[in-house]
């Protein structure tokens, strides 16, 4: 039987480190659990989790990226008071701080539906449904992840990221959303091993500081609409 419950939590401003041993704990209690079920042949709920979170100036690069894609040396991030963690999610390398979501879905896909490709896809939706709320036209840029302002011109430029791992249909990792970012962090790297292509937040976007808890609350709603969650 599936599970659509989501358990919610947000973190609030948590170092990354801390909060990525957080997940792998919340990761692998929940592979724990589908194993345990399987073993013993039994249907209980496997939990899923969504988290939100906000990071101090932090550069990450995951496990199919180019360390010479962060521009900064060690006394580099010192200057910046950032800093740099290579992890386990695809994808290259971003930068996540302050005015920024970070939302780590540790879902059971097997509650939800076993294609990466689709939850890729509906996170993606879940953020261009926020973004439209707030009358920011957006959309996916062909061959590249993530959401992207004005992706069929020379003006692309990126709004959210996404990296994830998977494992056993277990998801961890997710996105990045550019709310009130401070875009100079992202001059220090080549975004997503991506150098001919800018990166926006709402803020720049609208020309105004934007509620960060207001932006939290229809990306939360988006979230569950589209994965069909019992919040």
């Amino acid at each position: 039987m599936k599970n659509k419950k989501i358990i919610f939590q947000d973190w609030g401003m948590l170092d990354y480190q801390a909060a990525w041993d957080k997940q792998e704990s919340i990761f692998a209690a929940t592979i724990a659990a589908k194993v345990t079920n399987r073993t013993n042949n039994s249907d209980n709920p496997v939990p899923n989790h969504l988290i939100f979170v906000e990071h101090p100036h932090v550069y990450t690069l995951g496990k199919s990226g180019q360390p010479e894609n962060l521009l900064l040396d060690e006394a580099g991030l010192q200057e910046n008071d950032a800093t740099y963690h290579k992890i386990n999610r695809g994808g290259d390398i971003t930068y996540h701080g302050p005015g920024q979501i970070v939302g780590y879905p540790i879902l059971d896909l097997d509650n939800f539906f076993t294609d990466i490709n689709l939850y890729l896809r509906t996170l993606e939706q879940a953020v261009i449904d926020t973004l439209a709320w707030y009358g920011i036209a957006s959309g996916r840029y062909p061959g590249y992840t993530g959401v992207w302002l004005d992706a069929d011109n020379t003006k692309a430029r990126k709004i959210c990221a996404l990296g994830v791992r998977c494992s056993r249909w277990v998801t961890m990792h997710g996105f990045a959303f550019n709310v009130n970012t401070d875009l100079g962090y992202f001059k220090n790297i080549i975004p997503c091993g991506i150098d001919d292509k800018d990166v926006t937040s709402m803020k720049r976007e609208l020309g105004k500081d934007v509620n960060l808890e207001e932006v939290k609350t229809v990306l939360f709603n988006n979230i569950v609409k589209l994965f069909e969650m019992q919040a």
